[in-house]
């Protein structure tokens, strides 16, 4: 199992988690509405200090990957149960070269405007609606 670890459930994690997550529209006390986006915590929402930032929420953004590694991990662990997983050395280059493209442009997008990164969401909201979003689905931050 211990082979599988860096060869499928962390790209996978790296990928699921850049790829797939859940939006909210967001009533924000004392602040203004705004989309939160992140699954099961919301971790990143637009910047209020000027247009073209966004904030990221560190212990949420953790959180929720470690969710993401868990799913994948049982998964993994219980598709090698039932079969025997050998991924080829093709199929984990395919896995981690779309996985790195993947996470290129948002990690790019975190790191070259200016966003604020805080430890922990400190806003109280209520939340309007909900869905999932994409990666390729388009967005304001």
């Amino acid at each position: 199992m211990k082979h599988l670890l860096l060869k499928l459930i962390l790209p996978l994690s790296l990928f699921s988690f850049v790829f797939v997550t859940k939006w909210s529209y967001v009533i924000v006390e004392d602040g203004p509405d705004d989309m939160l986006f992140g699954f099961p915590l919301p971790y990143r929402c637009s910047g209020w200090h000027t247009s073209m930032s966004t904030q990221y929420f560190l212990m949420e953004m953790v959180f929720d990957f470690v969710v993401y590694f868990i799913a994948w991990l049982l998964f993994i662990a219980l598709t090698n149960r039932i079969f025997t997983l050998r991924p080829n050395r093709a199929v984990v280059i395919a896995i981690w070269l779309v996985t790195v493209l993947s996470i290129g442009y948002p990690v790019f997008i975190a790191t070259a405007f200016d966003n604020v990164f805080k430890t922990k969401r400190d806003l109280k909201y209520q939340e309007v609606d909900t869905g999932v979003h994409f990666m390729w689905d388009g967005e304001s931050n």
